[in-house]
């Protein structure tokens, strides 16, 4: 009988498999961007996260939760953002002490920019390794891991 809090090798394999994945494909989509000119990805994701919230905004905290990239220090990247004019703050209406960070038009605009770049890095070191039907297969057993 084997020990459930004992992973089986399948399961060390499969675990060691996915973070050097993703930090291959990282380290390439961010080589793209960079050779085109563009900030790292970190800033699309803060950008897009700003832009789905629409005109309300987030507060930084929001921000960081909802961030696909791990973000530790993320008032250096709002103060960045902020700086470059891609986002603005303003006063949080529930509380005084509070902040908002909105997208600005100079951030939409960037993010349109970024997004041809992005999507075609992502086909060519996901994509194109996959054959018909296992992207979707791959985003379901990831899904459901958590």
């Amino acid at each position: 009988m084997s020990d459930p809090h004992i992973p089986t090798d399948g399961v060390v394999q499969a675990w060691v498999a996915l973070i050097r994945a993703q930090r291959l494909v990282l380290a390439r989509v961010e080589a793209d961007l960079k050779a085109a000119g563009l900030p790292p990805l970190g800033w699309y994701d803060a950008l897009l996260e700003l832009r789905r919230a629409g005109s309300s905004g987030l507060r930084p905290v929001e921000l960081e939760g909802r961030l696909l990239l791990e973000q530790h220090n993320i008032s250096r990247l709002v103060d960045r953002l902020e700086a470059a004019g891609y986002l603005a703050r303003k006063p949080c209406p529930d509380d005084r002490r509070g902040q908002m960070l909105v997208l600005t038009e100079t951030g939409g605009e960037l993010l349109l920019r970024m997004w041809p770049v992005y999507r075609t890095a992502i086909q060519q070191h996901v994509g194109r390794k996959l054959a018909d039907g296992d992207a979707d297969q791959l985003a379901t057993l990831l899904k459901w891991l958590f």
